[in-house]
C-alpha cells in the first residue's frame, strides 16, 4: 500500500510547479483530481517547443512529467455550475491544490473561506511565485523570473565577465524542485491534521524554494558580507585542493572528483591512475604540501585522465575509495547502471520519466499516464453521486466538458 492511498486531492492549477506537487502525491499513491478549464485544459497542453526540442502529437513529456498518474475534469469556474461542481468535488477531498493568484482565487469561488465553507477539515494548500505575504503577494511569476533569477540562483552560476546570464538548465527546473517541496509540506499538514483534527494552510513559493535551494551560499554571503562568485569555467575551481574539480578525459567528457579530505585519499588516486610513486612525492604529503602545490599536483592529474576515455576511467576508478562521478547529459543518465538499478526513470504508458526522489521500502513507484484533457469528466460526477440528467444539464449550460 502507498502512503496517500485513500487521500484525494483536488488540484485547480495550471503550468509546471503546482501541478508537479500533484505529480508527487500521485506517485504516492493519492487519487489527484486535476480540474481543467473546460474549453482550453491546462496551458501546458499547448507547450510544443523548448528551445530546439519540439514535440508533435501525444504523448507530450511536457504535459505527462507533472501530470502523470492524475483524473482529468473539465470545469469552466466562471459559470455559477461550475463553481458548484468544484465545491461538491472539495466537499469529499482531503486537500485544494491551487496555483491561482489572490484575485482569481475570490473571483472564482476558491480562496480558503470558500473551500472551507464546503469542507471544514481540508488542507487548504497553494503555491506562488513571490509568497502569500508582502505588497507583491498578488503577482504572477515562473520558474525563471522568481526561482531563477529573484531567488540568486542565475547571478551565483554565472561566471564573472560572462554576458547577461546562464540560463537553467531545462524546462521546469525550479517548477519542480517546488512542486516537490509543496508536495512534502502537503504530507505534513496532512498527519497533521490526523494527530490534531486542525487543518493547515499551506504555502510554496517559487522565490522561497529557490532561497532555500541556494541556502548554504546566502548564509555565507550574508556572513562574510559578499556575494558568492561562480569560478571561471576551465578553472579547475578549488585554489589549494587538486583532489576537488573537474578533468577531460580523452574522449572530451569529463569526470569530477570531490575529495574534501585530499591527504587521506591521495595514494588512492594516484594507484588508481597508475602513478603509484606520487603517494611519496614530498609535494603531497600533508595538508599544507597540497595546498602549496595545487597547481602542479592539478596538471599531473590532468595530464593522466586526459590519456584515457571516460569508460575506461568508469572501469578503473570503480574501486576508488574517495567521490567522483561522470559529467553526464540527460541522454546518458538513461544508461547509468546506478541509476537503473534504483529505478529513477519508470516507464509510464508510452514514455520514461524521471519518479519522484522519495521512495519507500526500498521500492520506485509505478507511474500512470497522465490523462488526456477532461477523459475523466463523467467518471469523476457519476462516483460524486450526479446522475446523467444532471450531467447533461452542466454540459448544456457550459459548465464541464
Amino acid at each position: 500500500m502507498r502512503p496517500l492511498e485513500g487521500i484525494r486531492v483536488l488540484e485547480v492549477a495550471m503550468y509546471g510547479f503546482v501541478p508537479s506537487a500533484g505529480a508527487v502525491l500521485a506517485d504516492w499513491g493519492a487519487d489527484v483530481i486535476k480540474v481543467e478549464h473546460a474549453v482550453t485544459g491546462d496551458p501546458q497542453r499547448g507547450l510544443r517547443q523548448i528551445g530546439r526540442f519540439r514535440v508533435d502529437g501525444d504523448p507530450n513529456p511536457n504535459v505527462e512529467h507533472a501530470n502523470r498518474g492524475k483524473r482529468s475534469i473539465g470545469i469552466d469556474m466562471s459559470v455559477p455550475e461550475g463553481r458548484t461542481v468544484v465545491h461538491e468535488l472539495a466537499r469529499g477531498s482531503d486537500v485544494f491544490l491551487t496555483s491561482f493568484l489572490p484575485q482569481a482565487r475570490s473571483k472564482f469561488g476558491i480562496d480558503v473561506d470558500d473551500i472551507r465553507a464546503v469542507n471544514p477539515k481540508i488542507v487548504y494548500a497553494r503555491g506562488s511565485a513571490l509568497g502569500p505575504r508582502g505588497a507583491e503577494s498578488g503577482k504572477g511569476g515562473f520558474d525563471m523570473t522568481a526561482f531563477w533569477c529573484r531567488g540568486s540562483v542565475a547571478a551565483t552560476i554565472t561566471p564573472p565577465g560572462t554576458e547577461g546570464m546562464i540560463s537553467p538548465p531545462g524546462p521546469a527546473f525550479g517548477d519542480t524542485i517546488s512542486g516537490t517541496n509543496l508536495a512534502g509540506g502537503i504530507a505534513a499538514a496532512l498527519l497533521k491534521r490526523e494527530r490534531t483534527g486542525e487543518p493547515s494552510v499551506v504555502d510554496v513559493s517559487l522565490l522561497g524554494s529557490g532561497l532555500w535551494a541556494m541556502g548554504h551560499s546566502i548564509a555565507l554571503s550574508a556572513h562574510l558580507g559578499e556575494p558568492m562568485v561562480a569560478p571561471v569555467p576551465g578553472a579547475h575551481g578549488a585554489p589549494t585542493n587538486p583532489l576537488s574539480g573537474l578533468y577531460a578525459t580523452a574522449d572530451g567528457r569529463y569526470l569530477s572528483l570531490v575529495m574534501l579530505q585530499p591527504v587521506k585519499f591521495w595514494a588512492d588516486v594516484c594507484r588508481h591512475i597508475g602513478r603509484p610513486e606520487l603517494a611519496a612525492d614530498p609535494r603531497f604529503a600533508t595538508s599544507a604540501a597540497i595546498a602549496a602545490n595545487t597547481a602542479e599536483a592539478v596538471e599531473i592529474l590532468r595530464e593522466e585522465f586526459a590519456s584515457r576515455s571516460l569508460a575506461e576511467w568508469t572501469e578503473r576508478l570503480t574501486t576508488l575509495s574517495g567521490p567522483w562521478a561522470p559529467v553526464q547529459d540527460s541522454v546518458q543518465v538513461g544508461a547509468d547502471p546506478q541509476i537503473q538499478a534504483n529505478e529513477y526513470l519508470v516507464r509510464a504508458g508510452e514514455l520514461e520519466l524521471v519518479t519522484n526522489p522519495v521512495q519507500f521500502d526500498v521500492t520506485a513507484p509505478a507511474l500512470a499516464p497522465g490523462p488526456e484533457f477532461a477523459a475523466q469528466s463523467e467518471e469523476i460526477l457519476l462516483e460524486l453521486g450526479l446522475d446523467w440528467e444532471r450531467i447533461i444539464a452542466l454540459k448544456t449550460a457550459g459548465a464541464i466538458t
